[in-house]
């Protein structure tokens, strides 16, 4: 059933956002002050969060929880415009639930700690956009090729931005995961920059790939 994608795509986005969400909490819990530590531990919070969605329901919508993949996917013809739209649907509800679940386990003032943030805007909408472009990038390469090893290639790509960009950028690459923590924490003030470049990055992510094509394996 087609409707069956856009669930998964809702159930694997709140796994993302939940699971990297009570990262965040989990290491704010701990305490211990600036502990350079806290960003492999969150890093990997994402990363293998995102690795239990793609391992759970993967095969019924192509784990995409993320609507800047989904454009890419778009762009390169692997999905069609009324599925696109189920899919973002999907997405952004699933990372609103996941801070509404994250709220009724802690607080509306824990969700605001779960948000990205930024301190200089020009340097968040760089980041934003270029890591964006190197994730959906590895999806669109790695997917193509059919390799077993796409989904811990794609972990491992999301751990890795998430430890460089989050003292800078907060670390999105996900227009869904920066609006539901914002949503649910009432301030949707910056969070435009999350909405836009990451899809803006996903769009050049498509031009690299058909910049550098790949061959599917046999």
């Amino acid at each position: 059933m087609v409707i069956n994608k856009y669930l998964a795509e809702f159930m694997g986005t709140f796994v993302l956002v939940f699971g990297g969400s009570m990262a965040i909490l989990a290491v704010l819990q701990l305490g211990g002050g600036e502990d350079p530590a806290k960003l492999i531990i969150i890093g990997f919070g994402f990363g293998l969060a995102l690795l239990a969605g793609i391992w759970a329901v993967g095969h019924v919508s192509g784990a995409h929880f993320n609507p800047a993949v989904t454009l890419g996917m778009l762009l390169d013809g692997r999905i069609s415009i009324s599925d696109s739209i189920g899919y973002w649907v999907g997405q952004f509800s699933g990372a609103i639930l996941a801070s509404v679940v994250v709220a009724g386990a802690s607080s509306t003032e824990a969700v605001a700690q779960t948000m990205t943030t930024y301190t200089d805007q020009s340097a968040a909408i760089l980041l934003e956009t270029i890591f964006a472009a190197v994730f959906v990038w590895v999806i669109l390469a790695v997917t193509k090729r059919g390799a077993n090893h796409a989904p811990a290639a794609i972990a491992l790509t999301l751990v890795s931005i998430h430890i460089a960009a989050i003292p800078f950028s907060g670390g999105s690459v996900n227009p869904a995961r920066s609006f539901g923590p914002a949503l649910i924490a009432g301030n949707l003030s910056t969070v435009w920059v999350y909405l836009v470049f990451p899809m803006v990055g996903g769009a050049i992510a498509w031009a690299l790939y058909r910049l550098f094509p790949v061959r599917a394996e046999a």
